[in-house]
């Protein structure tokens, strides 16, 4: 199979002529670590792909740059059955290579240094930093023994043997590394405690936040803080998880705010919106409503996006296309109205105070945001 044609073109796409980078994205047979993937099919629903039943499809999805997801709740697509139709949200993928060489980057890693991979997934960017620093010096973690297990055998074949650790990232961090590049969003506060516990001190860590695209980095001084910024970048990464699956949705939730009337019914300001493929405004929800999980439907030209919160709150917003929307909401927050004011000050500031902002983790994990007169801290609730 001549992959090396395509991932030549794919390391021309994802990184530039001097790019350090551009020889290891060249390097790596990409299409070895993802033999099998689920796609979604024009009726909505997960279907499996193989790679070995169509070799030129294959190349063509392993060498594009794009994201490619392995696993849809506890099903891996290398134990699936031809015509298994999965149900639930991604839980491991192939990272995108563009973005796996911009968290590589923002983590400046270089040659001799520790590097600790957390979100093994399909292994790619265990691959790419390998080639670039040496395998000797990386360390790749899962929640997934699956996962750290086959990525493992993957890269041996391709004579490539890092460290691999399965632990849940949130409870344990075996080891120290000075440089950490996360490839899942780490939930500020507890969860994030042992993973500042394994970056030493001077070492530099580059990860998003859950729940939001926010693309955190910064340097551990010695009173254990790490100080830095927020990334004018922005990336998706799916959460962490200590199991097989994420823990179920609020689901009784989203069906009372599927059609109830609530403690408070109004017309809302702003035309509806997909808060979740809004990455700024789902991002500074969760810094001032930790926690909210989103919902969004179209039928027609009527848009309606809900909104819950585990404090037992709930929002509906309805519209027709770009009309003010009918807003339905209850319990002891208004959610549609917190994102509203959001909304506001973007319309009226022309931007949110997140990207740039500076940024202090503590130890504990929480993660407090500055930039000029606004100050937030996510983790400490």
């Amino acid at each position: 199979m001549d992959w090396e044609r395509d991932a030549g073109k794919l390391a021309d796409q994802v990184t530039d002529p001097d790019s350090r980078w551009l020889a290891p994205v060249a390097r790596v047979p990409r299409h070895e670590l993802i033999p099998r993937w689920w796609d979604v099919d024009d009726s909505g629903g997960w279907v499996l792909r193989v790679g070995a039943d169509d070799p030129e499809a294959w190349l063509r999805a392993a060498y594009a740059d794009r994201s490619l997801i392995t696993r849809v709740g506890p099903s891996h697509a290398d134990h699936a059955e031809p015509g298994d139709r999965p149900e639930g949200l991604p839980t491991s993928s192939a990272t995108l290579p563009g973005l796996v060489v911009r968290m590589l980057r923002h983590g400046r890693l270089g040659p001799g240094l520790s590097l600790l991979d957390l979100g093994t997934g399909a292994g790619g960017l265990t691959a790419y930093a390998s080639h670039r620093i040496g395998a000797e010096n990386v360390t790749s973690l899962d929640v997934d023994p699956y996962l750290t297990g086959v990525a493992g055998e993957r890269l041996a074949r391709m004579g490539l043997h890092p460290e691999f650790v399965t632990a849940d990232a949130t409870e344990r961090v075996p080891g120290s590394y000075e440089r950490i590049v996360s490839t899942v969003g780490l939930p500020a506060g507890p969860g994030l405690r042992p993973v500042l516990a394994a970056l030493e001190t001077g070492g530099r860590i580059a990860t998003t936040l859950g729940r939001t695209c926010l693309i955190v980095t910064g340097w551990k001084h010695a009173d254990g803080d790490v100080v830095g910024v927020v990334e004018r970048d922005t990336a998706g990464f799916m959460l962490t998880r200590a199991g097989d699956d994420y823990p179920p949705a609020l689901d009784e939730l989203f069906d009372l705010a599927e059609d109830a009337e609530g403690d408070e019914r109004g017309t809302g300001r702003y035309p509806v919106v997909d808060v979740a493929n809004a990455w700024e405004l789902r991002s500074m929800l969760e810094v001032v409503a930790p926690g909210v999980e989103l919902g969004y439907a179209v039928s027609g030209r009527v848009r309606t996006a809900r909104l819950v919160h585990p404090d037992g709150s709930w929002a509906r917003a309805s519209a027709e296309w770009t009309d003010p929307p009918e807003v339905h909401q209850g319990g002891p927050r208004r959610l549609w109205t917190t994102l509203e004011r959001i909304r506001n000050r973007l319309n009226t500031e022309g931007s949110l105070p997140l990207l740039g902002a500076k940024v202090r983790i503590t130890p504990d994990g929480v993660c407090h945001l500055s930039r000029g007169k606004w100050h937030a801290s996510i983790g400490d609730r």
